[in-house]
């Protein structure tokens, strides 16, 4: 699962792997080792009417209504995305997707990922 960070926007793409692991366990996690700290960010099956983010100062979690999630992982759906009103009036927009191989160049292992719906590298 990667994820990407950019003011108030939060992205995570997961590969084929990663979101069969989440349609089974219904939750996934990542972690990044500071040395002195760590770092997860966790996408997970809530029971709640809408897509919801939350930040504890070491873990990021983005919860997913049940029939949003079984949706994604069971059809050809990329992606789910909602927007809320944070309390100081600005807004946090999450964006789910699956991760789909570059068709520009790139060295990380795409091995696992989607085939680009605009065509081969």
């Amino acid at each position: 699962m990667k994820i990407r960070i950019k003011g108030n926007s939060i992205r995570y793409r997961l590969s084929k792997s990663e979101v069969e692991e989440f349609k089974q366990d219904k939750y996934i996690e990542e972690f990044t080792d500071f040395g002195n700290s760590m770092f997860s960010y966790v996408l997970k099956v809530v029971n709640q009417p809408t897509v919801t983010a939350f930040f504890n100062g070491a873990t990021i979690s983005i919860g997913v209504p049940p029939a949003i999630a079984k949706e994604w992982t069971d059809t050809e759906m990329v992606g789910f995305q909602h927007e809320y009103d944070l309390r100081n009036g600005s807004k946090l927009f999450l964006l789910v997707e699956k991760d789909f191989v570059c068709i520009d160049n790139t060295f990380e292992d795409q091995s696992d990922n989607y085939p680009n719906p605009n065509g081969p590298c």
